[in-house]
């Protein structure tokens, strides 16, 4: 009895019998095509906008009055350095300025409470403890009561 060796196109691989060149060859396109996803899921994650580039305050539900990201410059050590940041209402109902949140201790916020009124404005006072020599820049993340996207507010400096 003559024994038929089958080959696998590509690789060349030998088998005895023609179902298990099958089953590999099967397997082989099933690791490519998982390959394959792979590499299109991290291209798509990748393609993604990029948010942090995006001007904070051009969509939202608030023009900003001043800039959003402000540079105190160099700063004594253990000085307090102060900025308001203002903002005017667009929407055509009130607005809560809801929460401050700042990234750390050093950062402190105080803001309008108060609903703001179509066109009206209100503000953010951010104070900024420079007790750490060194370069600094710190993020503070506004929300508002009628859009779920926060407003990103920046502060920089050097501490001396």
């Amino acid at each position: 009895m003559k024994l038929e060796l089958f080959a696998d196109f590509y690789t060349g691989k030998q088998c005895r019998n023609i179902s298990a060149l099958l089953r590999y060859t099967f397997r082989q396109k099933i690791f490519r095509m998982n390959w394959i996803l792979l590499l299109l899921s991290w291209t798509f994650t990748l393609a993604k906008p990029a948010e942090h580039l995006a001007k904070p305050g051009t969509a939202g539900i608030v023009a900003w009055l001043t800039e959003t990201e402000h540079d105190f410059g160099e700063l004594r050590s253990g000085a307090a350095a102060r900025f308001v940041f203002k903002f005017q209402n667009t929407q055509a109902g009130p607005i809560v300025l809801e929460t401050v949140r700042t990234t750390c201790g050093c950062t402190a916020a105080e803001w309008t409470e108060a609903p703001v009124e179509p066109g009206q404005t209100g503000e953010v006072v951010i104070e900024f403890d420079a007790n750490k020599s060194g370069a600094f820049r710190k993020k503070i993340t506004v929300f508002f009561d009628k859009q779920r996207k926060p407003e990103v507010l920046w502060i920089e400096g050097e501490v001396m």
